[in-house]
């Protein structure tokens, strides 16, 4: 499974109003760190599959939601339930940091 691409558009319907604990990914194409927590991203959106929603926000096209949340350095992996920030990762962590955080909320 793919992470998810969350928009301004659809980020109160996919992240805000979620029954599953959701996993945003601020990003950027021109961040080299975000490049290289991509692919435990994308392994935690298969891992997680129908425990937790995981996607990406793209903050150079979004910057309504990445404003509202006050992202500055990016990566900031948000790990949102019930609508509100359960927890907050920020730069390149080992996947195993993603899971234990993850796993805490679930």
């Amino acid at each position: 499974m793919k992470p998810i691409e969350f928009t301004d558009g659809n980020f109160e319907e996919e992240v805000l109003k979620s029954e599953l604990p959701v996993v945003v990914d601020f990003w950027a194409a021109w961040c080299a760190p975000c490049r290289a927590i991509a692919p435990i991203i994308e392994d935690l959106a298969s891992e997680f599959e129908g425990k937790a929603k995981v996607g990406k926000l793209d903050i150079d096209s979004n910057q309504e939601t990445t404003i509202k949340y006050g992202v500055r350095s990016i990566p900031t992996i948000l790990i949102i339930k019930n609508g509100e920030i359960a927890d907050t990762i920020i730069g390149a962590l080992p996947k195993a940091a993603f899971v234990e955080k993850l796993n805490a909320v679930l």
